[in-house]
């Protein structure tokens, strides 16, 4: 029933918001910290910890500078996320799609 996949779902991209983080970064490749937490309806703080879980396991980048004077924080998608989020959406398919 393709429940050996279940093994193969990574747990840092499984949460939702680290799911929303790596869907809208594999689209846009880089984002800003206020255009993920609009998009993505998150807190500060929530989105903070999320971001840095990603940024941990090597799958987004994180880098900040100033824009006007005022601090600029952006995410952007690693290979190896892309690799990751890659595999995480062909265990998905193979998951549901094992169903048969």
């Amino acid at each position: 029933m393709g429940l050996s996949e279940l093994g193969k779902i990574d747990e840092v991209i499984h949460g939702r918001l680290r799911l929303g983080i790596m869907v809208y970064l594999a689209d846009a490749d880089t984002a800003e910290f206020t255009e993920l937490k609009t998009a993505l309806e998150a807190t500060q703080g929530n989105l903070s910890v999320h971001l840095k879980k990603l940024e941990e396991a090597g799958y987004v980048a994180i880098s900040k500078s100033f824009r006007d004077n005022k601090p600029l924080t952006q995410a952007a998608i690693t290979p190896q996320g892309r690799r990751a989020f890659a595999a995480y959406l062909e265990a998905i398919g193979n998951l549901i799609g094992g169903r048969g």
